[in-house]
């Protein structure tokens, strides 16, 4: 015990701090906002900020250089980015209802459109002027004026759902769009007016479209799991029907591409896959596996080497297919199905040929025969003389 009349003596961390100035000095820091910036798998030994304190500069000992973009012009998520043909412009729709344009040099915002309703998809047109967007509000597209922002036109009501993708045509002329309603349309700029309408193009949602470079060829993809090529040039999908490409995804299909040569195709899906279509016979040349989660897009460089592909499982997957060709499983799928290559006598380009009748050879590949195929119109009977 201590003697009496004095205090016992205790023992006072100098670094230790009271309850109560732990709780001030945890709500006076709680105000500094921080953000952490994951994507270096080693040491980070460098950094710096750069475009005028837009954007951050970081190397590390994992040997890469990344570029952060760390001012949040968006406040909700993104559902889709698009570049201008001349890569100057970097367009963004988002889920906090506005579409905006970036600078790609320097990260700037160029100008900002508020729009009814969360934005679900945009483009840019092949020639620069026009952007497009669409929205869930009245399930609406937007055209605006790439340059000063200015609406152009609103369509409310294009279809009875959900817009889930618009896409210019290559010549500039027309907005192919399609929605959760199963319908494709087309929106004509000059006439602004709808004029095509293919209504149950699918059995269920259609989740994506894409134009060939050519324009020829619009392709959908759908929840229904089938991918549906629409011969847009000729109309001959009126009579004859759309190519269909089956069994390659099991459940929903979200998203397609075409090659630049519209020679292949890549699809990606719910089930966690990407597939590589050969559009010359129309058949699935090989399933790529990896990622984690469903596959949100795809893109394929102009030589066909590569796929780079978006998924839900927050990664990229970059996929280098030169050499698919040698693939024992590609190889052996060829064979079954008898098939050997040949060169187009029309567009020269090689094809694969299979087998199914002796008597019958095809020297031109699928859309060569397409192109060339018209439906036949009846003869109307002569008049009588006496009318």
């Amino acid at each position: 015990m201590a003697p009496p009349g004095r205090h016992r003596r205790t023992t006072v961390d100098p670094l230790a701090v009271s309850p109560r100035q732990e709780e001030r000095d945890h709500a006076r820091l709680a105000k500094i906002h921080c953000k952490v910036l994951k994507g270096h798998s080693d040491a980070v030994t460098s950094c710096h900020f750069c475009f005028d304190d837009t954007k951050i500069i970081s190397g590390s000992c994992d040997g890469t250089v990344k570029l952060w973009s760390f001012k949040e012009e968006h406040v909700g998520p993104i559902s889709e980015c698009c570049l201008s043909p001349d890569n100057k412009r970097l367009i963004t729709a988002s889920y906090d209802k506005t579409l905006k344009a970036w600078d790609t040099e320097t990260g700037k915002v160029l100008w900002s459109v508020e729009q009814d309703g969360l934005l679900t998809s945009c483009d840019i047109s092949h020639d620069g002027k026009y952007v497009v967007s669409g929205s869930d509000m009245e399930n609406a597209i937007c055209l605006v004026d790439a340059v000063n922002a200015e609406q152009v036109a609103c369509i409310r009501g294009h279809h009875r759902s959900t817009v889930r993708r618009c896409r210019f045509d290559p010549h500039n002329q027309r907005i192919a769009t399609v929605s959760s309603d199963m319908s494709i349309k087309f929106w004509d700029i000059i006439a602004q007016s709808t004029t095509i309408s293919v209504e149950k193009a699918h059995t269920n949602a259609i989740s994506d479209c894409c134009f060939s470079l050519n324009g020829h060829y619009l392709c959908t993809a759908g929840w229904d799991e089938v991918l549906k090529l629409w011969d847009v040039r000729t109309g001959e999908f009126r009579s004859h029907g759309p190519i269909v490409l089956e069994q390659g995804h099991i459940g929903i299909i979200g998203c397609c591409v075409f090659s630049k040569d519209a020679s292949l195709l890549v699809s990606g899906g719910f089930d966690k896959t990407v597939v590589v279509w050969d559009l010359n016979q129309a058949y699935k040349k090989i399933s790529l596996k990896g990622h984690d989660h469903w596959v949100t897009d795809a893109a394929i460089s102009g030589n066909k080497k590569l796929i780079v592909t978006s998924s839900k499982d927050c990664t990229l997957r970059l996929w280098n297919i030169e050499n698919a060709n040698e693939i024992p499983v590609v190889i052996q799928a060829i064979r079954a199905r008898g098939s050997k290559v040949a060169k187009c006598e029309e567009c020269e380009k090689p094809f694969l040929i299979f087998q199914e009748k002796e008597d019958r050879v095809e020297t031109r590949c699928v859309f060569c025969r397409l192109k060339a195929h018209k439906s036949v119109l009846p003869v109307p009977p002569s008049l009588p003389a006496d009318l």
